[in-house]
């Protein structure tokens, strides 16, 4: 990153124009999208469709992350700490969310050959998966990173290190994504659990993530005091009101990005209970198909007996003609 560049005053010119370069993150960018759009056309030369809904959700979580750090929010990830807590719950929510609404561990599975698609099931199901889907596993990817990431060594490392830097930008993707993969369940995963259990996961996830903002914004000690005193920043909010903003930013964006995801769980929800009630009411249809065949078969045909009149079978009456009801 250019220093003198990035530490020009932020205005709505640089919003727009303001661009740097993340090589990590582009070269990932272009393998996995490249990687998704191969896939996607080898299943339809096989014959079978593809959501295009879901190819679109890829991309668009590609260009996020993208956009995230090779943007003006990259650009000045290191000189203000709002436009750092944006980046960080963008990376950590947003993006993690749209790549898994992709579904791209079916699609693999679904592309690769026979042979391998065996062994990919067998390793998607084995301890390991089972252990990182656990749900309070999953949750602590998501929760526990933020505050490890402000309150100890770890920010102001990535502040003054470009290489720590960049890794954080993988680092909290790859959290996201442990996170939403197995809530989103969208993808073969080693656990299955309720989507109701989801949606009370959520809430919990909503309260630490505002209980973090109030802790960045009510807090009196200032994260990476030292680093951003030593840039002499001479535009721009204080200090003081920069971390105020950041943890408002941090705390509206993450609970932003989880109404799409309820919305999301909302939507799998109901098609899982149609798909039941479907295959509830053929079952029912077979039963009584089955029922009335059974009935058909055990049916006797009694002839004359129905020609006979009522009053021969009636057991009171039947006496004054000398019949019993036993006939």
């Amino acid at each position: 990153m250019n220093e003198s560049m990035s530490i020009t005053p932020l205005s709505w010119t640089r919003v727009f124009t303001a661009w740097t370069l993340e090589p990590v993150v582009l070269i990932l960018v272009l393998l996995a999208g490249t990687a998704y759009v191969a896939g996607v056309r080898r299943l339809r030369q096989g014959g079978t469709e593809w959501p295009v809904n879901r190819t679109a959700w890829f991309i668009t979580g590609l260009a996020v992350w993208l956009i995230c750090v090779s943007s003006f929010i990259g650009v000045y990830e290191r000189i203000l700490f709002t436009d750092r807590a944006a980046q960080a719950a963008l990376l950590l929510t947003v993006v993690p969310l749209l790549l898994a609404l992709g579904a791209p561990v079916t699609l693999l599975v679904e592309a690769v050959s026979p042979g391998r698609r065996g062994w990919l099931s067998k390793a998607l199901k084995g301890r390991v998966s089972r252990a990182l889907m656990f749900p309070a596993v999953s949750t602590t990817m998501l929760i526990v990173p933020p505050w490890l990431f402000y309150f100890t060594p770890w920010y102001e490392l990535t502040l003054r290190s470009g290489v720590f830097n960049e890794l954080l930008h993988v680092e909290l993707v790859l959290f996201g994504l442990l996170y939403f993969w197995p809530r989103l369940q969208l993808d073969p995963v080693g656990r299955e659990y309720p989507h109701l259990l989801g949606m009370f996961i959520t809430f919990a996830e909503v309260i630490f993530d505002g209980a973090l903002g109030l802790a960045l914004i009510l807090g009196h000690q200032l994260i990476g005091e030292p680093y951003y005193a030593g840039l002499h920043r001479a535009w721009g909010p204080s200090l003081r009101q920069d971390q105020i903003w950041g943890g408002g930013a941090f705390w509206l964006l993450g609970d932003a990005a989880g109404l799409p995801f309820l919305v999301a769980l909302g939507v799998r929800m109901f098609h899982q209970d149609r798909q039941a009630q479907v295959e509830m009411d053929r079952e029912i249809d077979a039963q009584i198909v089955a029922d009335r065949a059974a009935r058909t078969a055990d049916q006797v045909d009694p002839g004359p007996e129905m020609m006979r009149p009522w009053w021969e079978t009636d057991p009171i009456l039947s006496k004054r003609y000398g019949r019993g009801t036993q006939d």
